[in-house]
């Protein structure tokens, strides 16, 4: 993340969806041969199980790696079991030991060979390894999901019949720590025309409280108008001083100027903003203020209080929208609400910069939505996990689940690969790698409005 080069391409820097291989092709030669027709028949009788102990992948497994395994030991020795070429050689097999790894397909028992020397070191399944590599893979998706550990070891030895502890799972989990830290301190892009701001409140242990704290997300817009995931930030303490570290950790990694942060309001912001990025223009999101607004409007006039507000932020100029706030204020429905207009009078400062722009900037910056919606998908996760351990629990979560969405979206995007547009129902980007639509003409716009600062990262 932070490379233009690399966006244009499928996936995204989180991780990359898996790529087609010669499996299956494998599986549809034995299918054609009717190999597996008669192992299917026995598992309809209900004579043959598939997964679990005794069950006939478990076995293949086992099958395959012990094959593997004597294959490593004849590599490493060099020359194969009974061959009388091994006759005086300094070293040979010793017999085997007895090992249970767990699978994708439950628990197997494998008998991995010695060598009497004992410089035997197996790749295939090495020492000290208890899992196979796909199992952590699995572990890791289902924790993404929004799944807590307990759920997990529930679910492996329901689906698998393989049995992990607590404390195994929540290693596997914790072995990206690294790779997240990697990615918040990573380099960013000199500069992003917008950044958009929101949050999301998740549920932490405090001691022995557990309190309410504010998952902050900044996404920004680099100068071809892709869009990327800058940072997760936990909120453990109020106001500008929170908000003055993490524009202070944006600069460190290199952000030198920001021309629109669009946020909701959240207070200290804007100071902390204009302290670090001193041209910067903070733009509170129309359609939170709106919301806002709506807080003390019943239902049955909601829909007119809308319409009455569409003329302020529809408005062509600064004072064309003065004029519609103060038609609102004097009307039936704003003497009924004043609560509502004080709130558009009490954001005014931080709502007039949308009306200096023109329609091409303006509807980019109206409105956090994609962030918004990358949120409303992590709260999907989030709901059920009660509440997290730490602060670096809710980023690890946060990270993987936003690497798992887009993941995902990139695997069912290469299955329709090459169909009609209209065949195509997969999901585009979420947020990460996803492009600005009609960027070409904003970057325009804003190069005419800020063309000091644009001109020397464009030619």
């Amino acid at each position: 993340m932070g490379t233009r080069d690399s966006q244009q391409q499928e996936g995204h820097p989180f991780g990359t969806a898996a790529q087609p291989s010669s499996a299956r092709d494998a599986v549809n030669e034995m299918i054609e041969a009717g190999l597996l027709d008669g192992l299917m028949d026995t598992v309809d009788r209900g004579g043959l199980a598939l997964t679990g102990q005794g069950g006939f992948l478990p076995e293949l497994v086992k099958a395959v790696l012990e094959r593997g395994l004597q294959t490593e030991m004849s590599d490493h020795l060099g020359y194969d079991k009974g061959d009388p070429a091994g006759r005086g050689s300094p070293n040979s097999r010793n017999g085997a030991s007895g090992k249970t790894i767990s699978t994708e397909v439950g628990d197997v028992d494998l008998e991995v060979p010695r060598d009497r020397a004992g410089s035997f070191e197996p790749r295939l399944v090495p020492k000290g390894s208890r899992r196979a590599g796909g199992l952590d893979e699995i572990i890791i998706s289902l924790y993404a999901g929004g799944m807590t550990v307990r759920d997990i070891q529930h679910h492996l030895q329901r689906t698998y019949g393989t049995e992990l502890s607590h404390e195994t799972i929540s290693k596997i989990t914790d072995a990206v720590l690294e790779e997240v830290t990697a990615w918040q301190s990573r380099p960013l892009e000199e500069i992003y025309p917008i950044i958009y701001l929101d949050a999301l409140v998740v549920k932490v242990r405090d001691g022995h409280q557990v309190r309410n704290r504010s998952a902050h997300i900044a996404v920004g817009v680099d100068l071809d108008g892709v869009k990327h995931v800058l940072g997760i930030w936990i909120q453990a303490s109020e106001g500008a001083k929170f908000w003055a570290g993490v524009c202070a950790e944006l600069r460190n990694r290199g952000v030198k100027d920001v021309l629109i942060v669009c946020c909701d309001g959240l207070p200290g912001l804007p100071e902390a903003i204009e302290a670090t990025w001193p041209s910067s223009t903070v733009q509170t999101c129309t359609v939170h203020l709106i919301r806002a607004a709506m807080r003390f409007v019943s239902y049955q006039d909601r829909k007119k209080v809308a319409a009455a507000l569409k003329p302020i932020y529809t408005a062509p100029t600064v004072q064309a929208a003065e004029t519609a706030l103060l038609e609102f204020a004097e009307s039936d429905l704003g003497r009924k609400y004043p609560a509502a207009v004080r709130t558009w009078e009490n954001a005014w400062e931080r709502f007039i910069p949308f009306l200096s722009f023109p329609p091409e900037v303006r509807k980019i910056i109206y409105t956090t939505n994609s962030i918004e919606s990358l949120n409303y998908q992590l709260r999907k996760i989030i709901k059920n996990r009660g509440h997290f351990p730490s602060d670096d629990a809710v980023i690890k979560l946060l990270w993987l689940a936003i690497r798992d969405i887009e993941d995902k979206r990139a695997r069912q995007r290469d299955k329709q690969r090459g169909l009609p547009t209209h065949q195509r129902s997969a999901p585009a980007r979420l947020v990460e790698g996803a492009t600005v639509h009609g960027w070409k003409q904003a970057l325009g716009a804003l190069a005419l409005h800020f063309p000091d600062r644009l001109d020397p990262y464009l030619n």
